[in-house]
């Protein structure tokens, strides 16, 4: 060999005659990587360190010339040294650097090891590990250098540790305590050389000397890192202590076949189709099954049921292991649990080697015969398992894991849900009694539903019933729905739901548990990415990565796509956490974060959807995400529809959080999504919890607001009373305060709650009053709604000449205007109007026209409208059939938009329709049904409507009821002045 590094310096036969510094360690470092380049910068990095000389590229080229004469004088060419535009280099043919040749023989030793050839292998170690003269490149001090250098002493350490693993196994070790001594003396905090002392000492009947050199290297971890001494080495104590070590190389008896499985649960529930999946991929040749879920799911339980049933097919052993993935004990690490693994397989102690790949060596040849099942439980990452699998087709291995192992190659995956309502109940059943919940199904379904339907959940609640025979399932049902912490309420003895969720949350990094206390914030069911981004304030690309997280480790559920959720009772553990009084700040500015958030992307959206909504969209402020609200409102009307459902929800944060102007302004802001969805009821609470917010900060303006919007809800529902009560208070409000665009939309909204209530004086006088403000100000959008209210005020007034102008006029400005939604209103209308005055066929002609507008820009109720319009038509025109259908499309519309007064008048027209086809029996059903409904809604005109409709129907057969019928219909005609009062009259003289 010509250069020698694993020492001193060397170059040629002897020691270098290198003398140089510089030039020294430019040989050092071209050795160092033998057969490739080394850049310029690293040498000059290497030679000069923190300050190199602006001449240090012409002083290396120096040190490059003078190395090329010195290895000249040793008969080297002059192309050892070979130079390149991106550096220079040293080629040298392998046997010439005594680190090449180290790096062959470990390599030798190494394979010798794998096949069973461990005479070869102490032979090739040792020739390898002679090759050493000292520390590697000792003398040289650059930092380069040593850096470098320190990785192959390692090597060197590491070598030395396999070479002391195969002579331990080989024979007697008393020649290797010296050795080991004196590096365990250099090396102090190396736990494997240390272990291997242990196991040298006690082999040779020096249990006590081993245990002091345990003592020794436990005082010095405690005091060198601060930490206790691994697991390995701790249990090379315990077997020291327990005397279990014999000299080592002794031969063992035959292995006798193991069933080391626990018992499977006598009470197992549910995850039967998975169960007989599971089996039916293991009998196709899926050996490896991967089994992750939350905590609490059931994973053992079903992997235990799973080699249970497969135990047949595997007698050769059925083994497992908790690797404590997710526990209060550190995780196992593949050493230790192969070491538990061989054990219960029945091989003696002395023969498991303390070498990690040494014992999964003898793993793998212990298992290459075996047909066995391996139940691998609580896993905690892929690292863990990997390289515990066996070799060949004959083993089954069953992984749990509360994280996806996506690393495993091969493995099957399959995630727990939990259970299904059927399978929850059943469950507890066969926990708490089965008569017991038969007696009790609804009380038992609300306990099940207040678990989740986490089996952990429902055994521990089970336990609690079985453990108090005098409870009725009723009273744990209202135990969990009323105590402040109800993950309490989940704990018996050691098991606990709070503390299985603690595991799982131990697990993920610091950034990710903040999320997951952050995420317990959000009111609601269903989160998106942008959410989780805005509550722990990171950029949307990190704040995606951390929910993969967390949905790996099952703390998060991806519902679907882009969508996320919390179990219920995760929510709850989530919540706890950020409760704690220590995180108060955190918590509050995350809540201000969620509610800027929704609230700017509503009002984005809001602006875009509604008709002259500018007025009353007040927010001020500029976003904390503006990034974040500008890309989520492009989702438009699709955003607002999915988060409906937490809308009460974040408007009732904000209020109990002291965000009151947040508290009203989003109520305000999904204002026309819950009108226009029919989501009345939560309009009328949001809008409560929003006023009494503006009347707490005494924001008179707001006031006013949350009273307009708050009428709309009683307008929408019939109330109209409460509506004209409401929109008058708001009225008197804005005029005090002098604003003239709050009055004038004010006046339009009171208006129309007049003319709803057959007031149609009062409202034209507020049409009037408001058409002459938006005229001064030459505000034709403002113009179009009185002229869109007037109209079909003027219609219902049965003013029909009014009427077509007020339309005509409305189209005309809607027209100029250019939106499509005030078009479809004037079309609609003028088609009414057209139809009322015999019009037939333009009538027509308007209205489909005005359906499609209506359809296109997705305006609800004016298409239910529409639709009952052109119905009326076809029954008029001889097709009841037709028009019964086109009725029945403008209820469900009607509907789901959740207008009362609407459906009753749908379902009068629809009855009428049904009359024309001959049921009258269905007719009278449904005008009896409109009598009553119409009755509590205090809807007089629809009341007679029903009325007029069982006259009709009764006429023929009953006249004397009909009469009666009529008589009442005519009453409240004439109290709401409906032209239709007419019609009565006619029939009550026909009557006779």
């Amino acid at each position: 060999m010509r250069f020698g590094i694993l020492g001193p310096l060397r170059v040629g036969g002897g020691e270098s005659t290198v003398t140089a510094g510089r030039d020294r360690v430019v040989l050092a470092m071209l050795l160092l990587r033998a057969g490739r380049l080394v850049p310029v910068d690293e040498l000059v990095d290497a030679v000069w360190e923190e300050r190199p000389p602006a001449t240090a590229r012409a002083q290396l080229q120096t040190c490059v010339s003078r190395l090329r004469r010195r290895l000249a004088e040793f008969g080297l060419v002059a192309e050892t040294i070979v130079t390149d535009p991106a550096g220079y280099g040293v080629r040298i043919a392998p046997t010439d650097l005594d680190a090449e040749v180290f790096a062959r023989g470990v390599e030798a030793a190494r394979a010798a090891v794998a096949t069973g050839r461990l005479i070869d292998a102490r032979a090739e170690f040792r020739a390898a590990l002679a090759l050493w003269r000292g520390p590697a490149l000792a003398g040289i001090s650059s930092r380069s250098v040593r850096r470098r250098a320190h990785a192959l002493d390692e090597q060197r350490l590491t070598a030395l540790e396999e070479c002391v693993d195969v002579e331990l196994r080989l024979g007697p070790a008393v020649e290797l305590i010296d050795e080991l001594a004196e590096s365990v003396d250099q090396h102090p905090l190396r736990e494997r050389l240390r272990g291997q002392l242990m196991l040298a000492l006690s082999s040779t009947g020096r249990q006590a000397d081993a245990l002091r050199a345990y003592r020794e290297g436990r005082r010095l971890y405690a005091e060198e890192l601060g930490i206790e001494p691994g697991v390995e080495l701790q249990e090379l104590h315990q077997r020291v202590l327990a005397g279990d070590l014999a000299l080592a190389g002794r031969e063992s008896g035959p292995i006798a076949p193991v069933r080391s499985l626990p018992r499977a649960i006598g009470d197992f529930t549910g995850r039967q189709q998975t169960l007989a999946r599971l089996v039916k991929e293991v009998e196709a040749g899926a050996r490896i099954q991967l089994i992750d879920g939350m905590a609490g799911s059931g994973k053992t339980a079903l992997a235990v049921h799973v080699a249970t049933a497969l135990a047949s097919n595997y007698p050769d052993a059925q083994l497992y292991i908790d690797l404590h993935g997710h526990s209060e004990r550190t995780p196992l690490t593949p050493a230790a649990a192969v070491a538990t693994l061989l054990r219960q397989l029945g091989v003696p102690a002395e023969r498991v080697p303390t070498n990690q790949d040494d014992r999964l060596a003898l793993w793998r040849t212990e298992l290459a015969g075996r047909r066995a099942v391996v139940v691998l439980d609580n896993a905690a990452s892929a690292d863990q398992v990997t390289p515990l699998l066996p070799n060949g087709s004959h083993c089954l291995i069953l992984i749990t894991s509360r994280r996806r192992l996506v690393g495993v190659d091969e493995g099957r995956p399959s995630s727990l849900p939990v259970l299904d309502t059927d399978e929850a109940i059943e469950l507890l059943g066969r926990v708490a009694g089965v008569s017991r919940v038969a007696a009790e199904p609804e009380a038992a379904t609300e306990v099940v539903r207040r678990c989740g339907h986490l089996p952990l959940a429902i055994r521990l609640a089970g336990a609690r019933l079985a453990h108090r025979p005098r409870w009725r399932i009723a009273d744990l049902a209202e135990r969990l729905s009323t105590r402040p912490d109800p993950l309490a309420e989940f704990e018996a003895g050691e098991r606990s739901v709070g503390r299985a969720f603690a595991l799982s949350y131990a697990q993920v990094s610091p950034t990710a548990q903040r999320t997951f206390r952050l995420l317990g914030l959000h009111p609601g069911v269903r989160f998106d990415n942008s959410v989780a981004a805005v509550l722990a304030e990171l950029p949307l690309p990190e704040a995606q990565d951390l929910l993969d997280e967390l949905v790996d480790a099952h703390l998060v559920e991806e519902a679907e796509p882009g969508r996320y959720r919390l179990h219920d009772l995760v929510r709850e553990y989530a919540r706890t956490l950020v409760a704690e009084p220590e995180r108060a700040a955190e918590r509050r500015d995350a809540i201000g974060r969620l509610l800027d958030h929704h609230l700017h992307v509503a009002t984005a959206i809001a602006r875009t959807t509604e008709l002259s909504s500018g007025h009353s969209l007040i927010v001020t402020t500029e976003p904390v995400r503006p990034e974040l609200v500008t890309l989520v409102a492009q989702q438009g009307r699709a955003w607002l529809d999915e988060n409906l459902a937490v809308w009460t929800n974040l408007v009732r944060l904000a209020e109990a959080e002291g965000f009151l102007s947040q508290s009203w302004q989003l109520a305000r802001a999904c204002w026309h999504a819950q009108f226009e969805g029919g989501r009345l009821d939560e309009l009328i609470e949001t809008h409560t919890v929003g006023l009494r917010a503006a009347e707490e900060l005494g924001d008179d303006r707001a006031v006013a607001t949350m009273l307009n919007y708050l009428a709309s809800a009683h307008y929408r529902l019939g109330n109209f009373p409460e509506s004209i009560r409401l929109m008058e208070r708001s009225l008197d409000i804005v005029r005090r305060l002098g604003l003239r665009n709050d009055i004038r939309n004010t006046l339009g909204n009171l208006g129309t709650s007049y003319a709803a209530n057959f007031e149609f004086r009062r409202a034209q006088e507020c049409y009037d009053a408001g058409a002459a403000l938006a005229r001064q100000v030459r505000d034709k959008e403002a113009l179009a709604n009185v002229l869109n209210n007037l109209s079909i005020t003027f219609l219902l007034w049965g003013r029909h000449d009014e009427a077509l102008r007020t339309a005509r006029r409305h189209l005309g400005l809607a027209r100029e205007i250019g939106d499509p939604r005030r078009i479809g209103n004037a079309l609609g209308h003028l088609g009414m109007v057209r139809h009322r005055m015999g019009d037939v066929g333009p009538a027509r002609r308007l209205l489909r026209v005005a359906l499609r507008f209506k359809q296109q820009v997705g305006t609800r109720f004016g298409e239910g409208e529409v639709l009952n319009e052109i119905a009326t038509m076809e029954r008029e025109d001889g097709r009841p059939e037709r028009a019964a259908d086109l009725h029945r499309a403008a209820l469900v519309v009607m509907t789901e938009v959740g207008d009362r007064m609407a459906q009753c008048r749908s379902r009068n027209l629809l009855a009428r329709a049904i009359l024309d086809q001959g049921d009258v029996t269905s007719a009278l059903d449904l005008h009896r049904r409109v009598l009553a409904d119409a009755d509590r809604l205090g809807a007089r005109y629809e009341q007679a409507q029903a009325l007029l409709g069982l006259a009709r129907c009764l006429r023929p057969t009953d006249p004397a009821a009909a009469r009666t019928h009529l008589t009442r219909a005519l009453f409240l005609f004439r109290q709401v002045e409906s032209p239709d009062q007419h019609e009565v009259e006619r029939l009550l003289a026909d009557l006779g």
